[in-house]
């Protein structure tokens, strides 16, 4: 029964890969649940996360937009965070510091959305603005750097901690 829950599957998917397993092995799991139900919003954000950690930031947005677009009133999750994060990743730093502003107003407690933010202003080259959202972030929590090995991209991984640990610098 469970290898047919679409729930089961997208869940179990996100659980294994946070323990390690193999996210190509993983993404093949979500996308069973969403042959299995194709209007399953949170299967759609699931896969829209996987996609961008395995570095596909493109099929990561059209997932979660996909989710978006089922599921328009769920705000429980910080959806426009992790799309944000993924025009972040794609270097589309202006769309990107869009969509994490909105996210941070929707969800003011979630540092992921800082972390990117700032990050993004710094590489804008704009440091004030950096060194404001770090402080909001460390208001928040004392983890300005994060664990970013879910990424299987390298360059995704330092295109983040570079910005933060230039944010954090000019940050004091």
């Amino acid at each position: 029964m469970a290898e047919n829950d679409p729930r089961i599957l997208a869940d179990a998917a996100m659980v294994l890969t946070l323990f390690g397993e193999d996210i190509g092995a993983m993404i093949g799991l979500v996308d069973r649940a969403l042959a299995l139900n194709p209007s399953y919003a949170r299967g759609w954000n699931l896969s829209g996360r996987l996609r961008l950690w395995a570095g596909q930031p493109d099929l990561a947005i059209e997932h979660l937009e996909t989710a978006l677009r089922l599921s328009p009133r769920e705000r429980r999750d910080p959806l426009l965070s992790v799309i944000g994060l993924a025009y972040f990743l794609k270097r589309q730093f202006d769309e990107a510091a869009a969509k994490l502003l909105l996210a941070i107003q929707d969800h003011p407690g979630f540092p992921p959305s800082y972390r990117a933010l700032a990050a993004c202003y710094a590489h804008m080259g704009r440091l004030d603005e950096a060194r404001a959202i770090v402080a909001r972030l460390r208001a928040i929590t004392s983890v300005v750097m994060p664990d970013v090995s879910h990424f299987q991209n390298p360059e995704h991984r330092e295109l983040l901690l570079s910005g933060l640990r230039l944010a954090a610098a000019e940050a004091g």
